[in-house]
């Protein structure tokens, strides 16, 4: 979500729009194949995705979602930036461009940034902290507090809401990112979200699993917050999941040819080891 300080949206669910400026968030279809379904997938198995992907199509509550696993022992995860200048500035395509795609698994938006594209919470790229901690309080999204922090270093990943990360994490990770409002806390949904509020945008999240697997799911039709809540709580059983952003919800998935349009900020770069 681009973020606009002072003129935010409420804290009311149903009073922000998630919707940002400039040119709207395009899809390509994955591979034709028809979606599986949530309820269909066991616990730890894949969903069903196209050759040589890390993603796949599923259906949960007759809302279509991605759903893309990054696994330890196969992948990586880093933070970057999208370019601020040039004709592709604030785009994904803008990062990938001149990269070996064959190297990267997938990519996705990384949280909520100012007009400048800077991060507006918590940032930390190969192990340079490029921004503080945000504890402040304030309206929209980024502050429904708890808010969290996606960070980890090597093999080890973890999603902690940012009081809890402000306690007990002392060393400085080898990435980070913070955003908000957490999906789930400690296996509960956040207090503020309704069921199925009127609010629904285009939304993506990610959690961590009881096997340190993170699980990073992008809505292809609007969601609900409630909704993409309970995807992670219920079927992907992740006791955290934390929100990154609504509408500028964007994916690169090279495997499928998948390269959402949306202005961008912050990015996750899950990328494939050697």
């Amino acid at each position: 979500m681009k973020f606009v300080f002072p003129l935010l949206c409420g804290l009311a669910l149903a009073a922000c729009s998630d919707r940002p400026e400039g040119d709207p968030v395009v899809r390509t279809s994955l591979d034709g194949s028809a979606p599986v379904t949530a309820a269909a997938q066991e616990e730890d198995i894949p969903p069903k995705s196209a050759i040589g992907s890390s993603c796949a199509p599923v259906q949960f509550e007759g809302v279509p979602l991605t759903h893309c696993i990054a696994d330890p022992d196969r992948h990586a995860i880093s933070t970057a930036l999208a370019p601020v200048s040039g004709e592709l500035a604030g785009s994904i395509a803008g990062f990938a461009a001149g990269r070996n795609e064959s190297d990267i698994a997938f990519v996705t938006n990384a949280g909520m940034y100012g007009d400048d594209l800077k991060p507006i919470g918590y940032f930390v790229r190969d192990r340079e902290r490029l921004a503080e901690l945000n504890r402040v309080d304030g309206s929209g999204n980024f502050h429904m507090k708890p808010n969290g922090v996606l960070f980890g270093t090597g093999t080890t990943w973890r999603v902690l809401d940012s009081e809890t990360f402000y306690r007990t994490v002392g060393d400085r990770p080898g990435f980070g990112t913070q955003s908000g409002p957490m999906l789930v806390i400690n296996g509960k949904l956040h207090p503020d979200f309704q069921d199925n509020g009127p609010s629904r945008a285009i939304r993506n999240g990610v959690g961590i699993d009881a096997k340190g697997r993170a699980h990073f799911v992008i809505a292809d039709a609007p969601v609900s917050f409630g909704q993409l809540a309970r995807y992670f709580r219920d079927e992907l059983k992740t006791p955290n999941a934390l929100y990154l952003d609504g509408n500028v919800s964007t994916l690169w998935d090279p495997a499928t040819g998948r390269m959402d349009r949306g202005r961008v900020g912050p990015l996750l770069v899950v990328s494939k080891k050697p």
